[in-house]
């Protein structure tokens, strides 16, 4: 978070999305859109575009690196089309508790160890992937390009 307040980059995406311009967030950039993080016990406060907080994933392996499946919900616009569902991941810390999201969002979700964790949200202008798109073969590239078609 030092090095996105440095740039300004939490002032942007604040502007953005209350501009309704759509932001995407991929892994530590879906992290800093939730209001806090509490990483080896210092706690610091997000961008705040979503509620909720970040912690570290109780498994007994972590990180959580290699291959997972995600649970879609309907009406996804960023998954439409997409028909493998497993998406790389890499990463030990997630937002777990889906009930401080708002209502309206879409969240998908996914398993590890002891944690079903939010692997994506959909909210107004708002995307955000805990996985990596980029490194998940076709089934990132067809999300992205979903993503894209969703700007028109």
């Amino acid at each position: 978070m030092e090095g996105v307040v440095a740039c300004g980059a939490d002032v942007m995406v604040r502007k953005r999305l209350a501009d309704d311009r759509p932001v995407l967030g991929i892994c530590v950039g879906m992290q800093v859109m939730f209001a806090r993080g509490d990483e080896h016990g210092v706690r610091t406060d997000g961008i705040g575009a979503l509620p909720g907080e970040i912690r570290r994933l109780r498994a007994e392996r972590v990180p959580h690196m290699g291959w997972n499946t995600v649970s879609v919900p309907a009406g996804s616009r960023v998954f439409a089309g997409v028909e493998d569902q497993r998406f790389y991941f890499v990463h030990s810390y997630a937002a777990c508790d889906v009930s401080v999201l708002p209502p309206d969002a879409l969240v998908t979700t996914t398993r590890h160890g002891e944690d079903d964790f939010i692997s994506a949200v959909e909210w107004r202008a708002l995307t955000v992937t805990q996985f990596h798109p980029e490194k998940s073969g076709d089934a990132g590239a067809d999300l992205l390009s979903s993503w894209v078609r969703s700007l028109r």
